[in-house]
């Protein structure tokens, strides 16, 4: 019971605040507790077709074919992989996460890894093609022309900045979960 309190207690705390608030401010506490609902409601959508892509992924793509391809001898290859699959990826930036423990998992480099969840959450394919429709071709592929090149020195930059060992960790506890 004492490490289910710890693990929630940040849970445990915002809902005691709120639960203080709505007392003086009941309006505020009904609107908190429809987008909470809202937000709920959209990740029980979302979640499910995640994981359910994730377990095919980990039956059907080796370790070694993972690692050939993203892995850290994969150069300008890995690259264009990570870059291909977060633009093609749907729903929200939180979806990236369990696909990039997976990642870690199969032997994904670092820096493709922050590359696929840089895409992600900036050069979707459906996003794209709403801007053309919206704010015309030359806004929007002058966006995506600045984008991509922005995520790999962004990914660049921080697999210098993290030290291997923090790295290394990081690969570690995915794989014993």
């Amino acid at each position: 019971m004492k490490i289910l309190l710890k693990k929630y207690r940040n849970l445990l705390v915002m809902v005691v605040i709120l639960l203080g608030v709505t007392v003086f401010n009941l309006d505020f506490g009904k609107s908190v507790a429809r987008i909470t609902t809202m937000q709920l409601k959209e990740m029980a959508l979302v979640i499910p077709p995640v994981f359910i892509l994730l377990g095919l992924l980990d039956v059907w793509i080796s370790k070694e074919t993972m690692s050939r391809y993203m892995g850290e001898g994969s150069g300008l290859k890995g690259i264009l992989l990570s870059i291909l699959i977060g633009s093609a990826a749907a729903g929200p930036l939180y979806g990236a996460f369990p696909v990039a423990a997976v990642f870690m998992k199969k032997g994904v480099a670092f820096r493709n890894i922050l590359i696929f969840i840089g895409a992600w959450s900036t050069t979707k394919i459906p996003m794209l093609l709403f801007e053309i429709a919206s704010l015309g071709p030359r806004f929007a592929l002058t966006r995506l022309l600045v984008d991509i090149p922005g995520i790999i020195l962004i990914a660049c930059i921080l697999t210098k900045l993290i030290s291997k060992d923090e790295v290394k960790r990081l690969y570690e506890r995915m794989a014993s979960e």
